[in-house]
């Protein structure tokens, strides 16, 4: 048994961890890079091993860093099959025809404005690629089980997002259990993640491996930014993930109208066809999450919904107007790295008045990671942009255990692993937790480095 590290070892994306059992192999997620340009440029130098001779993907959960890839592994020739739950299947279907559809438009702005580089830009994939990749997909039975080989899979919740699942894997022997992303026992939305017993060998996440989330109340925080926002004639922008953090922030925008802390009258825009469809998919699925059918089905009341980029564009230039009425926006993409609400930056960002508030993890090098970060200006589109609005970082509503919930789900093992290896972190975050899990544990333990394997 080999274990070769393709992504997210030393750093919080492009997730891929490939498992060799001889006589196949296994792809655990097929995450894309994001970030900073380094990190982005490792999704056009291929995967380090034959697509072909890869025999499945078990996919974690949904999210562009555990998946994005996939219509690019097709491409170069994967011909398997790849596993998920329900829930995770259906939101690939739309966060990778989105991401298709951003590539595609990406580079055909760049090759019209000869912004490239390149004689020609293109895309990693394309939205075709992606149809094809999603064919591919196959949905598990409803104990989240199955035999591939000689190797018996199991899924296991873990909360954090619609269908993600820790992956265990038992073959000659001995078994492997992979974290995927850990969520929090007291997230919004999703129920606690359900832990395991059992690992010989365990790959355990470390987004928040240095780091605890702060003991706030995000309903009051977030009804704290609206009034002061309000106040000085301002609007405040919510750039959001449209999987998982939009649908949380309109529950508290929804509980803080029943309260009497939001006025019914003031407008919540949600501008992002990809949220939308992350909300049906949402209320769909709401057998899997820990708010009420009625929570569920009443997210988007009273919310107006921007479908048409001519209408994204004309509010954006309405509310940064001496006309605009003050209005809350949410907005894709989370860490403002595309999509419309750039839209938004670009208009608000420069007014005093304005509040923007990233509400979850901002990963190293991205538009909302340098904003958070007190950069006064950030480049769009090819041109710099002031930014004067007030910023600020809701970590409140991230969807990660913190270092201490990582460190719970843990301890629920009931014997320490033969070997565990820390990924899916920046190298401090990687570290600390390594550190924690060494000295408070006594588990022997290591951060592997990008592209190492390691036999088992």
């Amino acid at each position: 048994m080999k274990l070769s590290f393709l992504g997210a070892a030393d750093c919080v994306t492009g997730s891929r961890h490939l498992l060799d059992l001889g006589d196949q192999k296994l792809l655990l997620d097929c995450g894309m890079f994001q970030g900073y340009k380094q990190l982005r440029e490792r999704n056009w130098a291929g995967l380090g091993v034959a697509a072909a001779s890869i025999d499945a993907v078990l996919l974690s959960h949904a999210h562009l860093d555990h998946s994005g890839y996939i219509p690019a592994l097709q491409g170069q020739g994967f011909k398997g099959q790849i596993f998920s739950t329900g829930a995770t299947r259906d939101l690939c279907e739309v966060l990778l025809l989105d991401s298709a559809h951003l590539q595609e438009e990406d580079a055909r702005r760049a090759n019209r404005q000869g912004t490239s580089k390149h004689a020609k830009a293109l895309p990693l994939y394309t939205v075709n690629d992606t149809k094809k990749a999603l064919a591919h997909f196959v949905g598990l039975p409803r104990d989240g089980r199955l035999k591939l080989g000689q190797a018996e899979i199991r899924f296991t919740p873990v909360g954090h997002l619609l269908g993600a699942c820790a992956i265990s894997v038992k073959a000659g022997g001995k078994t492997l259990v992979y974290s995927g992303d850990v969520g929090r026992h007291n997230d919004l939305l999703m129920p606690a993640p359900q832990r395991l017993e059992e690992a010989d060998i365990l790959l355990i996440e470390s987004t928040y491996g240095n780091r605890l989330h702060p003991a706030e109340d995000v309903q009051a925080r977030l009804a704290q930014i609206l009034r002061n926002t309000f106040k000085r004639g301002g609007s405040v922008l919510l750039p959001s993930f449209a999987v998982g953090r939009a649908q949380a922030l309109l529950l508290v925008l929804q509980r803080l109208r029943e309260a009497g802390e939001l006025a019914q009258d003031v407008p919540i825009y949600l501008d992002s066809p990809m949220a939308l469809q992350a909300t049906e998919l949402t209320i769909k699925h709401k057998r899997l999450l820990r708010i009420s059918a009625s929570d569920a089905a009443g997210l988007c009341d009273g919310v107006r919904l921007v479908t048409k980029g001519a209408d994204s564009l004309k509010l954006a230039a309405t509310l940064a107007s001496a006309r605009g009425r003050p209005s809350i926006v949410i907005s894709a993409s989370g860490m403002a790295t595309g999509g419309r609400v750039l839209n938004y930056i670009e208009t608000l960002a420069p007014q005093a008045r304005h509040h923007i508030a990233f509400p979850g993890f901002q990963v190293g090098g991205s538009r909302g990671a340098k904003m958070v970060d007190g950069a006064r200006e950030i480049k769009l589109h090819g041109k710099y942009v002031a930014v004067n609005a007030e910023i600020s970082h809701l970590e409140g509503f991230s969807g990660h255990a913190d270092a201490d919930g990582l460190m719970a789900w843990l301890r629920g093992f009931k014997k320490a692993p033969s070997q565990v290896f820390v990924v899916h972190g920046e190298p401090a975050a990687s570290d600390a937790l390594r550190s924690r899990i060494q000295d408070e544990l006594g588990w022997a333990v290591r951060v592997p480095q990008h592209g190492e394997t390691a036999t088992l």
